[in-house]
């Protein structure tokens, strides 16, 4: 045998040894026929155990490529198919439908952190009580037995209650276990209303600006995706297009500007919906933190004809790698979304669920929330407050009481996105608001105080302020 094995790099040598043999047998640098060394004689060229090579040989055997003849050795199996030329990966392979093609690929995870971390919708990892949400995961892990079989697609019956008692109390949510379904992320569940509600090419009316990931998943699915302007009592709902069957918007604290929406566009909202027998996905994704005074009620309790599905997350008041989330939907929907969650992902992973219920019902969730509160209150305050000093007459902060970020608006119109470029170079990670416009460009800057200490924010907002000098 001419051909080289090498055993250069890391892995179990049996797998390595397998691997380089059956690629030259497909290559052709092995012909059908030919004889292979002894395992005895080639375990001592390579240095290795006997057993090593004989692992491979034997899983070579079982796959077809290789031949023991008693007493006559090993041979390459004359019955593997002919080798095509080895060509790098084409272009011209099979392809995906074409609006996964018009999407923008996923931004890489920035590692590590900025200097100064302004990102938007990253909460503060040091709050998260970790050593608590070990102990109550190692808790439901040791009863194994419990979690050994397929779970209806609803969740966890324990954190569906608790999810219904927590939002029943703090945002007033009339719901009952039965009526919330456990999600990875409150992506899937927007993912979970699409696959349920929409047929390709039907109107999605979209806040303007507005949530990007949201706007992208609504095309995903083939949808007509129309950005509807927002002014200081929110979505505008005398713009909305007719015909529209869906509309996505963020009531509480709107994405990305922080205005709530006003009781009267509220109701007028879903005065519209039922008119037009649409379908309101109220997106409740960051309002647990509240710096004043209450919010308004959410449009799912101010809803009367079964026209809102609530999205809720636990991404923002936890840590955004506990993929768990919520959707309470009008009853109507309720059997289509289990059978979408059944066949797209099953139930989750339930013993983070069951550690969840019990982080809910042993209050240990609203004394994190108490603490993250007071936190994000204080970032959000000196923030406005540098704002207000450092920026007078460029940025003019939209006013906000909740959440884990505020926006500024340029107020003579410049264009920030190479300000934003040059003080990312110089470490301080700053979102663009014309990131998340489409049809209506505006220009500001929306800065996340989640993952900001406090003592660094001044330094951090100094950075943006020399990178607008050097313009």
């Amino acid at each position: 045998m001419d051909f080289h094995v090498s055993l250069a790099g890391r892995g179990d040598l049996s797998l390595r040894i397998y691997r380089q043999l059956r690629d030259a047998v497909l290559d052709g640098r092995l012909r059908a026929g030919e004889r292979l060394p002894p395992t005895r004689e080639l375990a001592r060229r390579l240095a290795v155990s006997r057993n090593t090579v004989a692992v491979a040989y034997d899983r070579l055997t079982a796959d077809g490529f290789l031949a023991g003849r008693v007493g006559a050795g090993t041979y390459v199996c004359a019955a593997v198919p002919a080798p095509k030329p080895r060509k790098a990966p084409s272009a011209r392979g099979p392809q995906p439908k074409a609006v996964w093609r018009s999407l923008p690929l996923p931004a890489a995870a920035v590692v590590p952190a900025p200097a100064f971390d302004f990102r938007v919708g990253i909460p503060d990892a040091a709050l998260f009580p970790l050593e608590t949400w070990r102990r109550l995961l190692a808790r439901e892990l040791r009863d194994a037995a419990g979690f050994a079989h397929y779970a209806g697609p609803g969740g966890h019956p324990g954190l569906r209650a608790a999810i219904a008692r927590h939002v029943g109390v703090s945002r007033s949510v009339r719901a009952g276990a039965d009526d919330v379904l456990v999600t990875q992320g409150a992506q899937q569940a927007l993912d979970l209303l699409c696959r349920v509600l929409l047929e390709p090419g039907d109107r999605v009316a979209v806040e303007e600006p507005g949530y990007r990931m949201a706007k992208l998943l609504f095309a995903s699915h083939g949808a007509e995706v129309i950005g509807v302007p927002v002014d200081g009592e929110g979505l505008d709902v005398a713009a909305l297009p007719p015909r529209t069957k869906l509309v996505y918007v963020t009531p509480s604290h709107q994405f990305p500007l922080g205005t709530p929406m006003s009781l009267a566009r509220r109701t007028a909202l879903l005065a519209w919906a039922d008119r037009a027998g649409a379908v309101v996905v109220e997106d409740d994704y960051d309002s647990e933190f509240r710096f004043s005074d209450r919010p308004l009620e959410p449009l799912q309790s101010l809803d009367r004809d079964g026209r809102v599905a609530y999205v809720g997350s636990f991404s923002k008041t936890l840590l955004p790698m506990l993929r768990l989330g919520f959707v309470i939907a009008p009853a109507s929907l309720r059997d289509a979304l289990h059978h979408a969650r059944q066949l797209s992902g099953w139930h989750g992973d339930l013993p983070a669920q069951a550690a969840l219920a019990r982080f809910v019902d042993e209050g240990l969730f609203a004394r994190h929330l108490r603490r993250a509160t007071k936190v994000y209150a204080d970032r959000h305050e000196r923030i406005t407050a540098t704002l207000e000093k450092t920026f007078a007459g460029r940025l003019t902060p939209v006013p906000s009481a909740a959440g884990l970020h505020l926006c500024a608006l340029a107020e003579d119109g410049t264009n920030l996105e190479p300000i934003a470029a040059r003080a990312a170079r110089a470490g301080a990670a700053v979102q663009t608001l014309s990131d998340l416009c489409g049809g209506f460009p505006r220009q500001g800057v929306v800065l996340g105080y989640g993952s900001i200490p406090l003592a660094s924010i001044d330094a951090g907002l100094a950075v943006l302020d020399e990178a607008w000098g050097s313009t």
